[in-house]
C-alpha cells in the first residue's frame, strides 16, 4: 500500500491476532491503492446521516449511487431470542440467558424441556466445520429421540447443576486463550448491551464428549414420563 495513512487504519491493532477471523489478501489491500477507491475510518469520523445523494460524516459528505449495508449479525443466540419460547412455568429464553446465554453441550438448556439447539452456544460451532458440527447435533438429537421413544420417556432437559459446570468448563477454556481479549462477535461485542461471553466451546474432545453423554444413559440430563410443559409463541 502506498499511503502510510490508509495502511495505519487497516491495521489490526485492537485484537490480538487470529481473535478475529484473519483478512485473507487476495489483492485487497492493493486495491486501497485504486484512484477510485477512498477508505474512511469511521471510528474516527463517524457516519452522522444518510443523504439522498450520499454519506455525511463529521468531516465530509460522500456522493454514494448504492449503499450496501454490513451491519454484522446477533451470532449464536439472535434468532433463538427472537422467538418467544418459553420453558417449565412461562419462564423466557431470554430471561434464562440475561446474562449471557447457557446450555448444556450447546443442545439443551435447563428449564426448557423438550428443547433441542443445533450448534448453540456452549458447542464448537463457529470455530468448527459447521456443516459437520449441525450433521453431528442432528443425529446425536434423532439418537436422543430414538432412546426415548424406546424407554418411554417423553421429558428430556439439561439437568441445572450440570449445565452450570458445563458452562463453567466453557469459559474456563477460553480464558486459556486471546479470544476474550477481542470485542469480536464470538464474544457479542458486536451487539449493544449483550452480555460479554465467549460463546462457542474451543476445548477438544467435544465429539467423544456428545457420544459418552449419550451412552451413559444422556448423562447430565433429566428425563421423565409426564407430559413437557413447553411452548413457543
Amino acid at each position: 500500500m502506498r499511503d502510510p495513512k490508509t495502511a495505519e487504519a487497516l491495521k489490526p491493532y485492537d485484537h490480538p491476532i487470529g481473535t478475529k477471523r484473519i483478512c485473507v489478501d487476495t489483492d485487497y489491500y492493493a486495491t486501497y491503492n485504486r484512484p477510485n477507491v477512498t477508505l474512511v475510518n469511521l471510528r474516527e469520523t463517524p457516519i452522522e446521516a444518510i443523504e439522498p445523494h450520499g454519506v455525511r460524516t463529521s468531516d465530509a459528505t460522500y456522493p454514494a449511487d448504492a449503499l450496501v449495508f454490513a451491519t454484522g449479525f446477533d451470532a449464536m443466540t439472535g434468532t433463538l431470542l427472537a422467538i418467544d419460547i418459553q420453558g417449565a412455568g412461562g419462564a423466557t429464553l431470554k430471561d434464562a440467558w440475561a446474562e449471557g446465554p447457557k446450555a448444556y453441550l450447546g443442545l439443551a438448556v435447563a428449564g426448557f424441556p423438550n428443547l433441542f439447539i443445533v450448534t448453540g452456544p456452549g458447542s464448537p460451532s463457529v470455530l468448527s466445520n459447521m456443516i459437520n458440527s449441525i450433521e453431528q447435533h442432528v443425529e446425536w438429537i434423532i439418537d436422543c429421540l430414538g432412546y426415548m421413544r424406546e424407554k418411554g420417556f417423553t421429558h428430556i432437559e439439561a439437568d441445572p447443576g450440570t449445565q452450570d459446570a458445563w458452562v463453567a468448563h466453557v469459559r474456563r477454556v477460553a480464558d486459556k486463550t486471546l479470544f476474550p481479549r477481542a470485542a469480536s462477535w464470538y464474544m457479542g461485542a458486536n451487539i449493544p448491551g449483550k452480555p460479554r461471553v465467549f460463546m462457542p466451546y474451543i476445548g477438544a474432545g467435544y465429539r467423544k464428549k456428545c457420544a459418552d453423554v449419550a451412552a451413559a444413559g444422556y448423562e447430565g440430563f433429566e428425563l421423565a414420563k409426564e407430559p413437557a410443559d413447553v411452548h413457543a409463541s
